[in-house]
């Protein structure tokens, strides 16, 4: 065991991947504070080094969260509150891989410039982070509040057995809160609040249940006869909670449910419930505060091969906005960087009423338009397979497109993005983004395109939100084109806008530097 006494005010860690990993203790006057896992070697400094070039180094998403160092993975506790926007995250902060799950923590006023914070949930004795889920508590049911601020609560997995100081323990469910509008954050004396029921039990989803009264949890706990279980409890307090019924889905991953209710075609006299899992299979039906009855599905949000994943939707949002905004997990590695993986493009869902029944819509939040710059359009432009490439003049790597094409003889038609094909298959009627794909019918001969470009990832939008797919890719350096193409005949691009799009990132000192 080796000591080092702390002198100067930053402690950079620096993380060899691959290297021994070792444990290490914090100290603070006889108490231990901190405790984690990490391959390191050490250096202290009186500055955060690198600071002048975070968020613009080669694979930072410009517009995607991302962590300022280390790895990151699902969203948690996706909570609004008094016009900010909070995004609690996993987060492992001492290194480029998955481990050592702490709560990160970064907030938004507009859903597009995000402020990382630090650390808001550290492993303890009980286990590591993992996944659940924010509230408001406006009625302060669980008596946290002490001022005037409204307590922000939060539910989360203590994961029993993740880290050293947890060995021999069972994954449970706990809660923490804030008092003053999150900016501190304190866990509950008399946690845990749900004990071990059965396997892995973990990822609370916790809404309040107008109706009733009371709150409501959605809680996976395992497969079973090939099908994903999840446990909904009921409670007053946050405190004490009673199991209410079980909901199963049979297909995709089971784990981060999330539970809400949305109108169709924005009726609000004919509202549906919502109950869907991390893979995007969802099941829409009704919910009377203790029993949640499918009537659709499962279905899935997104296509297949997309790389989101464990996406949460946003509680307390204000009735006069009355969006349900999502972000998930957008799944791609990012080699080379200090940071690794990174957030969706928040996004707005919609019930819509299609030939099939209601469906999920998915559409990016209007709050991109923000990052608009220079705009370029088309319209009524001839395309040939062999003809002129309308976009040979625009290079770059932040793009928003929206393109309706009217597909005509074409088996093929679509982008070449960064030589990523985001292409329109008019014989099988599917959409493909780099390995993504999914079903999306032609109305009237014609779909419509909407796709947002980084610099590591790729969302594709299918008439107006019906098909949504997600691809990571890392193009090569080389290659900042875009191409509108025509694929083994003529097709008509009745209309195209492309925006050049600003880093969200603004404020960085190398900025100019980087691009």
């Amino acid at each position: 065991m080796r000591e080092l006494t702390i002198e100067k005010p930053y402690l950079h860690l620096p993380v060899k991947n691959g290297a021994p990993q070792r444990l290490m203790r914090f100290v603070v006057e006889g108490r231990e504070v901190k405790e984690f896992i990490i391959e390191l070697s050490i250096q202290q400094a009186d500055d955060v080094p690198g600071a002048d070039c975070l968020y613009q180094e080669k694979h930072r998403p410009q517009f995607h969260f991302s962590s300022r160092r280390g790895w990151n993975n699902d969203p948690n506790g996706l909570v609004y509150y008094e016009g900010t926007y909070h995004l609690f995250y996993q987060h492992n902060p001492y290194g480029w891989d998955w481990g050592n799950m702490h709560w990160g923590h970064a907030v938004s006023t507009d859903l597009v410039q995000w402020t990382e914070l630090p650390e808001a949930l550290y492993p303890d004795e009980m286990g590591t982070m993992f996944s659940g889920s924010a509230v408001v508590d406006w009625h302060n049911t669980a008596g946290f509040q002490q001022g005037s601020e409204k307590p922000i609560v939060l539910v989360y997995t203590s994961a029993g057995g993740e880290n050293p100081a947890s060995e021999g323990r069972p994954f449970t469910q706990c809660i923490a809160y804030s008092t003053d509008g999150g900016q501190t954050l304190a866990k509950y004396a008399g946690n845990p609040v749900i004990p071990h029921l059965e396997g892995a039990n973990r990822d609370p989803k916790v809404i309040w249940h107008a109706p009733t009264g009371r709150w409501v949890m959605a809680l996976y706990l395992g497969e079973r006869d090939e099908a994903h279980y999840h446990a909904l409890f009921a409670s007053s307090d946050l405190r004490s909670w009673t199991k209410l019924s079980e909901v199963a889905l049979a297909d995709g991953g089971g784990e981060c449910p999330d539970l809400f209710e949305l109108p169709v075609d924005g009726d609000r006299a004919n509202r549906k419930w919502v109950f869907s899992q991390a893979s995007g299979h969802y099941l829409i039906g009704s919910f009377d505060g203790e029993t949640f009855t499918p009537e659709v599905g499962p279905l899935r949000w997104q296509g297949s091969d997309s790389a989101a994943y464990a996406a949460q939707t946003f509680s307390d949002v204000p009735p006069e906005d009355g969006r349900r905004i999502q972000i998930a997990w957008l799944t791609q590695e990012l080699p080379g960087m200090p940071f690794n993986q990174m957030m969706t493009f928040p996004v707005e869902l919609t019930l819509r009423t299609t030939g099939d029944g209601p469906r999920l819509f998915v559409n990016p939040v209007k709050e991109i338009e923000l990052l608009h710059d220079k705009r370029h359009a088309w319209e009524n432009e001839t395309l040939a397979e062999r003809g002129a490439n309308l976009l040979a003049g625009l290079g770059g790597d932040l793009f928003h497109l929206r393109a309706e094409i009217e597909i005509g003889d074409a088996p093929e038609v679509g982008f070449i993005i960064r030589g990523v094909p985001v292409l329109y298959h008019a014989a099988k009627q599917e959409i493909t983004c780099g390995r993504a794909f999914g079903a999306l019918r032609s109305v009237d001969g014609r779909v419509r395109l909407e796709v947002l470009v980084d610099r590591a990832s790729i969302e594709l939008f299918g008439n107006d939100g019906e098909t949504y797919l997600v691809a990571g890719a890392i193009p090569p350096d080389d290659n900042r084109s875009l191409q509108v193409v025509s694929k083994g005949g003529a097709a008509t691009l009745k209309s195209l806008e492309v925006y050049e799009l600003r880093s969200a990132w603004r404020g960085s000192r190398c900025l100019s530097a980087a691009m």
